[in-house]
């Protein structure tokens, strides 16, 4: 899917396909066409493409074999691109989540309960095949005795 063909979905529709909103879209091109690299062979994708596969990615998490397939490039390329694409992303400094301490209040009351599930062996008697078959001869002979008189 090329980002010529989603462009024009609502914006709804457009953020339940890729999660982020169009003018979000638009900032991330933006960031992405200002400092990305354009020396040597051009790449086969648009920077606009490179970022909706790097969002598929993200939201589908679809195995970069299948997400070459679809574009037409290698799994390779799939990769570079995703990590390229993270790396200008994070290194503008305007798309990052916050740390796990603010996505945690600090008033929260935190209870622990500890389950101790640790295995304890059973003490059962040993099987051997000598007190196994002792006790059926001596059952056979007494059987025997009690028979014959």
């Amino acid at each position: 899917m090329k980002y010529a063909d989603i462009q024009n979905l609502s914006d709804a529709k457009f953020k339940r396909l890729t999660g982020v909103p169009h003018p979000i879209f638009k900032q991330m091109v933006a960031i992405l066409e200002k400092t990305m690299p354009t020396f040597g062979r051009p790449p086969k994708l648009s920077r606009a493409d490179q970022l909706l596969l790097t969002l598929m990615y993200w939201r589908e998490y679809r195995t970069q074999f299948h997400i070459g397939q679809a574009y037409g490039i290698s799994e390779s390329a799939v990769c570079r691109t995703i990590q390229q694409v993270e790396n200008t992303l994070v290194e503008s400094g305007q798309f990052t989540l916050p740390g796990k301490k603010k996505l945690q209040a600090s008033d929260t009351l935190i209870e622990v309960v500890i389950v101790d599930a640790t295995e304890q062996p059973i003490e059962r008697p040993k099987k051997n095949k000598r007190g196994t078959l002792v006790a059926r001869e001596s059952a056979i002979r007494k059987k025997r005795r009690s028979s014959s008189t």
